[in-house]
């Protein structure tokens, strides 16, 4: 298995890049099924990223200990922390009880991770080259080659994403900048960029700078309205305070035509994106940068150059999360949000964690011949809604990647046989696969709704035939003929997350499924007939 100069290379079937969250979530999943695989850290621990970010060193991750169940999976679903295990030891809750967690105590975590487990890591290794020709090579720092069949980038984001504005470099990066409030005294702060790094600075000098402006050329988006995690946060939202009630700081949507370092301060030359083409030029003490990661691929040779997108900032992947131009290169963790940016979860921990579980076992499937895991169950509406009703009240995998993984049920063609269910597999990933072939089967998931003006101040409608106005999570059930979506059914939104009201939720869902079995048209309630209930 090795090749003429590499001889002496160390060689396995899987390696991993990095030993964060993800490359050991990977691992520790690859060692269950018995696979050959090697890690490589460049730090001597587990989680070298969050030794240094978030620069103010607490994670925005919810840590909700206390949740009246005592369900270990009922619980992931609050839990945005804890990795994939079977430890119940290892559960961050065990580490702190802050809500808000400190960084350093999941640097704790993933270190007792990795040795509880014993993965096959070796630390101080920096990956240098990689390159492709029959196998994976990657040469490290010290010259040293590990080669293997498949690849696995799990390094997430090292290089911070800059944009190109003229006279950008004089400015401070987030990544290096002081985060001691006091060498910010009385002077007057630009933040450029306004995501949670972003604001997080701004709230860190707010008892001290004289002026504070957060500035991008898109309007503000707030993580309660959005559902996407990685908007402004509540916990870093107290600035929005201080620049509605009048103390001295802004929020600015302009793009920044160029930056000039003149007497030394910074004149930053601004074009409102929302002032009818208002142009301004102000003049600011210290300008920080806090635009966000992109991934390094400067490590990368020609051969095994992955395709980017999104400003170059991610890697272009398939639904397997496989690059889209180099064969068996495959990306773990946050880099795979690229394929539901800013609409699910799969950026953060909580949500990759599910997405490294269904890429190990799409390695199953595609190299090692082990089929996706499934039960099989009755070929009846009655057990095709237990099923779906069990999965939809307990499941965190379908609850935190609400929209992005779900459960799959394959009708039969003879009605005799059963049906087959399937868990936790990315919705894009079925519709490009054998899986989406089939004639009669059903995609499950939890999704939101649209939430249009204000979050807080939503018009519901109780019942089951406007169900699909829903505007908080709930289940949502559709049958697919091949690629060609049949029908839809939502189940009504519930303020608990309990979907087992009989008519409210079983009976239309009922009605639904024996519909598309027989063939005619689901028979749901309406708004008159609720009434009459």
């Amino acid at each position: 298995m090795e090749n003429g100069s590499d001889a002496g290379a160390s060689h396995s079937d899987y390696l991993i890049i990095g030993a964060g969250p993800a490359g050991l979530q990977l691992g520790y999943f690859l060692q269950k099924s018995g696979r050959d695989y090697l890690m490589l850290e460049a730090g001597e621990s587990a989680g070298t990223f969050f030794q240094n970010f978030p620069r103010h060193r607490t994670l925005i991750s919810s840590n909700k200990v206390y949740t009246g169940s005592d369900d270990a999976e009922i619980n992931m679903r609050f839990d945005w922390n804890s990795l994939l295990g079977d430890d119940e030891e290892l559960l961050f809750k065990n580490y702190t009880k802050t809500y808000f967690p400190p960084a350093d105590e999941f640097v704790r975590y993933l270190k007792d991770w990795a040795d509880r487990y014993q993965l096959n890591i070796k630390y101080g290794v920096k990956a240098a080259r990689i390159s492709k020709d029959e196998l994976f090579r990657v040469e490290d720092s010290e010259g040293n080659v590990y080669t293997s069949n498949r690849l696995v980038i799990a390094t997430g984001f090292t290089k911070p994403y800059v944009p190109p504005v003229p006279g950008i470099e004089l400015a401070e990066n987030y990544t290096v900048v002081s985060v001691n409030p006091e060498e910010f005294i009385n002077q007057k702060v630009l933040i450029l960029g306004k995501g949670n790094s972003g604001f997080e600075t701004a709230e860190n000098l707010i008892p001290t700078a004289a002026v504070i402006h957060v500035a991008s050329p898109n309007p503000l988006n707030l993580a309660w309205k959005t559902h996407f995690v990685g908007h402004l946060r509540a916990v870093n939202n107290n600035f929005l305070d201080t620049y509605q009630l009048k103390s001295q700081n802004a929020i600015i949507d302009a793009s920044v035509e160029k930056i000039e370092k003149r007497d030394g301060k910074y004149v930053v030359s601004f074009n409102y994106t929302h002032a009818d083409d208002e142009r301004e030029d102000l003049v600011y003490d210290r300008v920080i940068v806090a635009t966000g990661f992109r991934l390094d691929d400067s490590i990368f040779e020609p051969s095994a150059r992955p395709a980017l997108t999104i400003n170059d900032r991610f890697p272009a992947l398939t639904s397997e999360w496989e690059s889209t131009n180099v064969k068996d290169m495959y990306f773990a963790g946050t880099l795979m949000q690229v394929r539901d940016f800013k609409k699910s979860t799969s950026g953060f921990i909580h949500g990759f964690r599910y997405n490294v579980r269904a890429l190990q076992r799409m390695f199953e499937q595609k190299y090692h011949g082990q089929a996706w895991p499934s039960q099989e169950i009755e070929a009846t509406p009655e057990a095709v809604l237990d099923a779906i009703i069990r999965r939809v009240n307990h499941s965190s995998a379908l609850w935190q990647q609400f929209g992005f993984i779900g459960d799959l049920i394959v009708m039969p063609q003879d009605a005799s046989e059963p049906a087959r269910y399937y868990e936790e597999l990315p919705v894009d990933f079925i519709h490009d696969t054998e899986f989406g072939e089939n004639k009669h089967y059903y995609v499950v998931t939890l999704e939101f709704g649209k939430v249009t003006g204000d979050p807080f101040h939503i018009l519901r409608h109780p019942t089951p035939g406007e169900a699909e106005k829903s505007v908080f999570l709930h289940p949502v059930v559709r049958r697919f003929d091949g690629d060609r979506l049949v029908a839809e059914h939502h189940l009504l939104e519930d303020l608990y997350g309990e979907w087992v009201k009989p008519d409210m939720h079983l009976r239309p869902l009922r009605d639904f499924i024996s519909g598309m079995m027989q063939g005619t048209p689901p028979q749901t309630i309406t708004a008159s007939e609720q009434a009459t209930l």
